[in-house]
């Protein structure tokens, strides 16, 4: 039996890694950690606390940016304030900011059509 201690990375592929970059850094506010470049394309990684977030040009046919498959969740502290930033940003909204029994949800695309969960843990929320 495999016993998963929690996420190590989540990486989404991009097609242009400068307008990505803008996005998560100068729209999300990311810091940007370690990078690397080969002939294959750049990965840029973005430390999250416990984990990283990566983005990476180094795509093919068989791994290409999608509004249909895995997103990640980024954590906020003033989810309030993330979605007004987002929206003057002129981001385009998934799904737009919802409230549950345990937490607060907006899920946005990246420029390459990735999808970006913005999201909030409610006090005391599981």
């Amino acid at each position: 039996m495999i016993r998963v201690k929690h996420v190590a990375y989540t990486v989404l592929p991009v097609t242009q890694i400068e307008r990505a970059r803008a996005f998560y850094e100068r729209v999300l506010g990311l810091k940007p950690g370690k990078q690397f470049s080969s002939k294959a394309g750049e990965w840029i990684e973005y430390d999250l606390g416990p984990t990283t977030l990566g983005i990476t040009s180094m795509i093919d046919e068989n791994w290409q940016p999608t509004k249909h498959g895995a997103a990640v969740a980024l954590e906020v502290e003033d989810f309030a304030a993330a979605i007004a930033w987002l929206k003057q940003s002129a981001v385009k909204f998934q799904t737009e900011p919802w409230e549950g029994a345990a937490c607060r949800m907006a899920t946005v695309f990246d420029p390459d059509g990735n999808c970006v969960a913005i999201h909030q843990l409610k006090a005391g929320g599981a």
